[in-house]
């Protein structure tokens, strides 16, 4: 049965994912049907968590804009959507649910340190 499973799934996971982990400040592109038009929306956070495996792979962005927080949960591996990671943060959790009660400094990310290129 799970093999059956795993062959179906197989067509659907995409092949070039962009790397990203909890903590990181991502730019989502999603690309939104209204009627017969296509558009793509801009949807920029810091990411809360992932959750699950293979085709089913979810993650959690928070984004604040104009004082409130939201949340949206998308799938990795749709077509409709792409990822692009702005900055890298540092941090020891895989799960930064307590972001959505912290207000300002204490709810900023810090900056993963990446060595200088050569």
């Amino acid at each position: 049965m799970n093999q059956l499973i795993d062959k179906i799934n197989e067509g659907h996971v995409k092949e070039s994912l962009t790397h990203f982990v909890p903590g990181d400040t991502v730019k989502v592109l999603l690309r939104i049907k209204e009627g017969d038009k296509e558009r793509t929306q801009v949807y920029e956070g810091t990411v809360i968590g992932r959750k699950g495996r293979g085709i089913s792979e979810t993650f959690t962005v928070l984004r604040v804009a104009g004082g409130y927080k939201t949340q949206r949960t998308m799938f990795v591996h749709s077509p409709k959507i792409s990822v692009e990671v702005k900055r890298s943060g540092k941090v020891r959790r895989a799960k930064l649910n307590y972001l959505e009660h912290k207000t300002g400094a204490k709810a900023r990310v810090k900056d993963k340190i990446r060595p200088r290129a050569k």
